[in-house]
């Protein structure tokens, strides 16, 4: 970590890149229309975001399609693009502090999250795919001594994909990693509110190697740059990562479309169960509160709802007391500070209605529940209500904002049936020292990823995503996220012969 002044030196010093990146080069929308982006933390406007629409989606498909039919890209043996995936790696690694503070600048997240998490997991995750290029092995199904049947993968062609504004470099790379890895040619659509890492990446990639319309970046609104993408005749597969309501209508485009891939990571309403057997509190209260309140609670996988066993919650409610006082909210540039601002003024204003909801509708507020003043930014109290129940839409609906709900149950059973109690099914945790209670348990929560005794995502090695509204069509991270950007094919070869004379 930097000192503050070092990142704001950095940002003094910043070049925000502010146009659509098409074919290897910055350009402006074909219209000339732009958007302005904001800092959050302060107000202050950056930039004039290039507003792109269908006729720059138009050009960006078809430049995509041309290097993908050339090859330069797709037809590479796997250690060619594992090399320059490699250099572009490097790239981000030299370029780091730079893209952290970019990060923080449009988004509010805190620099030392930027620069410690967001910025790491994005260069180790691009590595990971990097590596893993040269180690997927197709295979050969089992046949008689009559034929061989072989079942590879093949890059699926062009690829769009869009993302959300909550981590939006991390993101960006949990879809290049493996669509680039597996030869494909990627349009990223970044969120509107947070385009500028991911204009700052595809330069980067360019400059290590990535050809000419394999990687670009199309800012723009959703209901227009979005919309043409999801609708074009031309794109193979959308990947996209954001609200259910949103993933909805890529659903919709494919099938009024030409029924292209779709793979949804959409929202989440996660469960965090405390029974009355788990050990140290201590170490649980800071799982409890790292859960909700990273990266403001703007996490699909936020466990905002804290489902507690009787015995152990005035323990347990004394423990996140006690340790609430040490995520500190302020100025996003400086490292002390562990919570920034929310992303935007409509997002601030949705997350203080919730929070007044809560409290109309009798739910306890026990923590927090106040808009910090700080002249322009968008900050919000760490917030905990107390004596939620089930039918309160604060436990109901994804706040996407620093707010937890606190449930009380008698028995585990209860707290099981609680936790499944949501339309939702992305991520859960368990605290209990219990084994086979644990695995139990574990199985019984209808949601892609269980941690037990900690709170997680599991890592770039497993498989990241939902069941019921919180997902669709596949899974990112692992070699399980190559699946979304490839086609299997079988290629069968008959060797059947009518006489031994055939092998001469």
């Amino acid at each position: 970590m930097l000192s503050k002044q070092d990142y704001l030196a950095i940002a003094d010093k910043l070049n925000l890149p502010t146009n659509a990146f098409i074919n290897g080069h910055f350009a402006a929308s074909q219209s000339g229309a732009t958007f302005a982006t904001h800092n959050p933390a302060t107000g202050q406007e950056l930039g004039q975001i290039a507003a792109c629409d269908e006729a720059d989606v138009n050009q960006a498909v078809q430049k995509a399609r041309q290097a993908f039919d050339s090859g330069t890209w797709s037809k590479k043996s796997p250690s060619e693009r594992k090399q320059i995936m490699i250099q572009f790696v490097k790239l981000l690694r030299r370029h780091s502090h730079e893209l952290a503070v970019m990060e923080t600048l449009d988004s509010g997240k805190p620099i030392r999250d930027c620069e410690t998490i967001d910025m790491q997991e994005t260069i180790d995750c691009i590595q990971w795919h990097a590596e893993a290029i040269d180690k997927i092995y197709d295979q050969v199904a089992p046949t008689g001594d009559d034929a061989i049947s072989m079942v590879i993968r093949e890059p699926l062609g062009v690829v769009a994909a869009v993302l959300p504004w909550n981590f939006p470099m991390l993101m960006a790379a949990w879809k290049l990693g493996p669509a680039l890895a597996a030869g494909n040619s990627v349009i990223l659509k970044p969120a509107e509110e947070t385009s500028m890492t991911c204009l700052r990446m595809a330069e980067l990639a360019h400059e290590a190697g990535v050809p000419a319309g394999v990687l670009q970046v199309l800012p723009g609104l959703g209901d227009i740059c979005g919309q043409a993408l999801g609708r074009h005749m031309d794109i193979d597969g959308v990947s996209f990562t954001g609200s259910t309501e949103v993933g909805r209508y890529f659903l919709k485009y494919a099938a009024e479309s030409n029924l292209k891939k779709v793979v949804l990571e959409c929202g989440g309403k996660n469960p965090c169960i405390v029974l009355d057997d788990a050990e140290r509190l201590d170490e649980v209260a800071e799982q409890v509160l790292t859960a909700v309140f990273w990266n403001m609670g703007e996490n699909c996988s936020s466990n905002s709802r804290l489902i507690v066993q009787e015995g152990v919650k005035p323990l347990l409610m004394a423990k996140l007391q006690e340790k609430l006082g040490n995520w500190t909210t302020g100025d996003p540039m400086d490292p002390r500070y562990r919570l920034g601002s929310l992303v935007s003024k409509v997002h601030f204003d949705k997350v203080m209605g919730y929070i007044v909801k809560g409290q109309q509708e009798g739910a306890t507020l026990v923590a927090g529940g106040k808009a910090i003043e700080t002249g322009s930014g968008l900050f919000i109290e760490p917030t905990i209500f107390d004596d939620v129940t089930a039918d309160m839409t604060i436990a109901q609906d994804e706040i996407f904002g620093p707010v937890l709900s606190v449930m009380t149950v008698k028995t585990a059973t209860q707290a099981v049936a609680l936790a499944n109690d949501t339309c939702y099914g992305l991520a859960a945790s368990v605290f209990t020292s219990h084994v086979r209670r644990a695995h139990l348990i574990a199985k019984a929560i209808k949601a892609g990823t269980v941690t037990v005794n900690c709170y997680g995502e599991g890592n770039l090695a497993t498989p990241f995503g939902g069941y019921k509204q919180s997902g669709f069509g596949g899974r990112d991270n692992g070699v399980h996220a190559h699946d979304q950007y490839t086609e299997l094919k079988t290629i069968w070869l008959d060797l059947t012969t009518e006489s031994d004379a055939e092998l001469d």
